[in-house]
């Protein structure tokens, strides 16, 4: 039974360990397999872990994708967790690292938004400076570059409370240039960054379920990956800052052109005479099948759109994706097309709405000129 407790709460029995001497000599044993003692400060070699459950496992994908040899090596994670930005994805993060154990430090300009966090255990601080001099490995979910910048550079940024041996992981979805920034402002305090923006939703932020994909200093990448495997099912590293946000930017650029064509033909298929619902179950069932249609489908074709990710947020990242295609001169037709119809959507007021609400825009009849 112990060691089971060990195995499902890997962070909360690295915190007794640090405030507990353990005097039996057949616990240390059973212990040392399992729970190594975290020291007060990241140490700069790599740390490994041997899971023994799915919610701490290493993603071979995520490793094997750059060096066919990369193991992970180090013994310890980081003793204390600090969280910036606590909306739609953040808030459920740091709740399933809280869950997990471990001692987590929020904080959100909007202070209400940490409260049910710290009814679960967590700290609060009141500036993202003081979150990040707490602890030793600082995660920010931001909504945009802006709102990154501000929060790590700015003049109570997470950056001013950076020292060496700490780390930074920035989870937001920004452009390689922002993230470059950023990681110039961590690094100049003599810390660790990594740039790890997620794929994934509301639900799969909530299931722990999410994809990261991150650049930076392996080190941190290292140090940080089984907090990481607490959030996500999978994580892979892919090199210098700014490989992370442009594979990000990718993503969603498909993603946003993928949910533009579905809801053309949902609603081409009813204006023909076809049942839109039966266009889900069709696709739900090819070669175009998609996890995405099958989940938002149903609710589309009632014009329902419970926000898991805010079409503001969507027309974004198609706006930096045109603008990262732009800089090696990569034309990208169909995402043009598709950013302007998340515009038009915004124009309507469906901005804080999922991004399946794009389908209205569709529906929009242009107004007569003047002139008809």
């Amino acid at each position: 039974m112990a060691i089971a407790f060990i195995k499902t709460n890997y962070c909360y029995i690295s915190s007794l360990i640090l405030n507990q001497s353990i005097n039996t000599s057949s616990t240390m044993a059973m212990c040392s397999s399992f729970c190594p003692q975290i020291p007060n400060h990241l140490r700069s070699r790599p740390i490994s872990l041997s899971p023994t459950k799915p919610l701490f496992s290493v993603s071979v994908k995520a490793f094997s994708s750059q060096t066919s040899n990369a193991t992970a090596k180090a013994d310890e994670i980081p003793a204390r967790v600090g969280f910036l930005g606590l909306g739609i994805m953040g808030s459920p993060m740091a709740q399933n690292l809280i869950k997990a154990g471990c001692d987590v430090t929020v904080w959100n300009r909007t202070k209400r938004k940490c409260d049910p966090l710290i009814s679960l255990g967590a700290k609060y601080k009141s500036s993202p400076e003081e979150v990040a001099a707490s602890c030793d490995v600082t995660f920010a979910m931001l909504a945009d570059p802006e709102s990154a910048v501000d929060v790590a550079c700015g003049k109570q940024g997470a950056a001013n409370g950076m020292s060496p041996g700490k780390g930074y992981v920035d989870i937001s979805t920004v452009d390689g240039v922002t993230s470059k920034l950023i990681s110039g402002h961590i690094k100049a305090a003599g810390a660790l960054f990594l740039e790890a923006p997620v794929s994934g939703s509301k639900k799969p932020a909530e299931d722990g379920q999410l994809i990261f994909l991150t650049a930076g200093d392996k080190t941190l990448f290292e140090m940080s990956g089984p907090l990481l495997d607490i959030m996500g099912k999978s994580k892979f590293f892919l090199g210098d800052v700014g490989n992370g946000a442009a594979m990000k930017l990718v993503v969603n650029m498909i993603m946003g052109s993928m949910m533009a064509s579905f809801s053309e033909g949902l609603l081409l298929s009813e204006k023909v005479g076809l049942d839109p619902s039966v266009l889900v179950e069709v696709v739900a069932q090819g070669a175009i099948s998609a996890p995405m249609f099958s989940m938002k489908g149903p609710s589309m074709v009632q014009s329902i759109y419970p926000t898991a990710f805010p079409l503001k947020h969507q027309q974004k990242d198609l706006r930096l994706a045109l603008g990262l295609a732009e800089t090696v001169s990569q034309p990208t037709p169909i995402a043009a097309a598709a950013n302007e119809l998340y515009k038009v959507a915004k124009s309507h007021g469906l901005s804080d709405q999922d991004f399946s609400a794009v389908i209205e825009a569709l529906k929009i009849k242009l107004q007569p000129s003047a002139k008809e």
